[in-house]
């Protein structure tokens, strides 16, 4: 299932979430410019995940809509990658890779490939994913937190 999402320029307010047709499937509330905390809803405007970053910490934390953790995901020190590690609970390790310039990404667990994405933005503006999701045991909409929370990871180390 392809998703495209996005971010807004001042990390505030909401954006859509739309299938390969266009059509809406979902939202994504990016709760404001300093908090650095997101929820993501489905196409009936439930709440499935949330995305945050605890107090005094790096790792950015997925939690359901009832707030019980569903994965943390960590950025990894590499030389000529971006590299990325979200760790589920009960469903196993997924590492997130991409070469240094590119922005095409690969999800993959023990066994291999399990979803893509790429930023599909312009130079100046906010970032925009499209997500091919191919995973039984990740949900769409969670690595929709998964990727927005990687985005935000870089942002704030790129500040």
């Amino acid at each position: 299932m392809n998703f495209y999402f996005r971010d807004n320029f001042f990390n505030a307010g909401f954006t859509e979430i739309l299938n390969e047709q266009e059509e809406i499937v979902g939202h994504i509330d990016l709760k404001s410019a300093f908090g650095w905390a997101i929820d993501v809803y489905g196409p009936d405007g439930q709440l499935l995940y949330k995305g945050n970053f605890p107090i005094l910490s790096g790792k950015w934390e997925v939690t359901d809509a009832d707030g019980g953790e569903v994965g943390v995901l960590r950025s990894r020190f590499a030389f000529f990658s971006k590299r990325f590690t979200y760790e589920t609970d009960g469903r196993g390790s997924y590492e997130i890779t991409s070469p240094v310039f590119s922005k095409e990404y690969e999800i993959s667990d023990e066994a291999g490939f399990v979803a893509d994405f790429k930023q599909v933005n312009a130079w100046f503006c906010s970032g925009a994913y499209l997500l091919d999701n191919q995973s039984d045991a990740l949900d769409t909409y969670e690595l929709v937190a998964v990727i927005m929370g990687m985005h935000t990871i870089q942002k704030r180390q790129n500040s």
